[in-house]
């Protein structure tokens, strides 16, 4: 069967992973989000060593623990800490407790670089239909509600005048982004999955016209820096997670400079 090819499961887990962040990335772009987004990551490798210590799928511990996070950091918003200070302590503090964690379970072999940097190429079909259903949750979700989303994010006093709730919205963002940070986690492992969130969104946004332009463009390119990583990855024998991050960087790299030439010709 053609899902046999471990090549081919993992370009699949690529492209289900990109199709996820990417869209998403674009709400983490106009927010502002991109650390809170890093705080989600890293509590995820908690989330790892309490799944493994209580013989629970790897994803829902993740996937628990991201969510976790995200209210927590959500009740304490507004209380006397700046948002950035306040999540810096927490990415940093669940990391370390979740590598500490790691260490006192002797009766569990784990390879702790395969969930920082992520192990694409060990990818299973159980792997991939958690992946692609937590895709079509996400997209599913961003669909659903992108007009009230958008809304809530360019102006919250508008989205209450049209009958929105923006913390409704800002909690099915914060939902969306803990299951995209549970399925990331076996592509491109907790320290890198904030750049496929943001990376892509930030690429094309000098480019889009619309925000849906922008959404289109930030999947489309998401799923050819990944498939394009996997392959460097293979022809060079790197780490593909990073060298996944690495071809979308360059891609960025390459948009500013286009975008900056074009300036100063209208200028």
């Amino acid at each position: 069967m053609i899902l046999d090819d471990f090549m081919t499961r993992a370009a699949l887990a690529g492209i289900g992973t990109a199709l996820a962040a990417a869209p998403l990335g674009c709400f983490v772009v106009w927010r502002r989000m991109a650390y809170f987004g890093d705080a989600t990551a890293h509590a995820a490798i908690l989330g790892v060593a309490l799944s493994l210590a209580f013989q629970l799928p790897v994803f829902a511990g993740a996937l628990v623990v991201a969510l976790v996070m995200a209210t927590v950091v959500s009740l304490m918003s507004g209380r006397g800490y700046a948002m950035d200070t306040l999540l810096g302590v927490m990415a940093h503090s669940a990391l370390a407790f979740g590598l500490v964690a790691v260490s006192f379970l002797d009766s569990v072999r784990i390879d702790v670089m395969a969930y920082l940097f992520g192990d694409i190429l060990a990818v299973s079909r159980g792997d991939l239909a958690v992946i692609w259903g937590g895709a079509v949750l996400v997209l599913g979700l961003v669909g659903w509600r992108w007009s009230a989303l958008l809304t809530a994010t360019l102006n919250p006093d508008l989205a209450r005048a049209a009958g929105l709730d923006p913390r409704r919205e800002e909690l099915v963002l914060t939902l969306s982004l803990a299951v995209v940070v549970a399925v990331a986690i076996k592509v491109v492992g907790v320290l890198l999955i904030t750049a496929m969130l943001i990376v892509p969104a930030a690429t094309v946004r000098p480019f889009a016209r619309t925000p849906e332009a922008m959404g289109l463009g930030a999947a489309a390119l998401a799923m050819a820096t990944s498939y394009g990583g996997l392959r460097l990855s293979y022809a060079f024998d790197t780490p593909t997670g990073p060298t996944i991050v690495c071809v979308a960087a360059i891609c960025f790299a390459l948009s500013a400079s286009l975008a900056g030439l074009m300036r100063r010709q209208r200028g």
